[in-house]
């Protein structure tokens, strides 16, 4: 009796850190041609962010703390993602209206809110 033969399929991924998490990534050419979105938990704390600066400006909630409440979350959780009303024009468009993918975690972005306006391009999308 013949000895079965081994079929070995190589299929060229690569393995990046990418929002903080391990994602696994087609070829360059075929990463290419597929069409790239925005995480849809980004554009959701983006909207989020903007609505509680709404809400603190026309008084409807007078601290984060009462935001916080209202909303049934922590207050450091609203203080720390209401950060990023701060982002920069220029990468807020390229998020929400190109939604182009950032490198950067929800958390790591709020962090970057926090810096000049030049420099925040750079940290998101390289």
């Amino acid at each position: 009796m013949a000895e079965p033969e081994t079929l070995r399929v190589h299929i060229p991924l690569t393995l990046r850190n990418r929002g903080g998490r391990p994602r696994i990534l087609p070829p360059k050419e075929i990463e290419v041609a597929m069409e790239r979105g925005q995480d849809a938990r980004l554009l959701r704390a983006i909207g989020r962010a903007w609505d509680w600066r709404h809400r603190l400006e026309r008084g409807d909630v007078n601290t984060i703390a009462d935001l916080a409440k209202a909303e049934g979350i922590s207050d450091r959780y609203v203080s720390r993602v209401i950060r990023l009303v701060w982002l920069a024009p220029s990468v807020l468009e390229r998020l929400v209206l190109r939604r182009e993918p950032t490198v950067l975690s929800i958390f790591d972005l709020c962090g970057v809110a926090e810096l000049q306006w030049a420099e925040q391009p750079e940290r998101v999308f390289d």
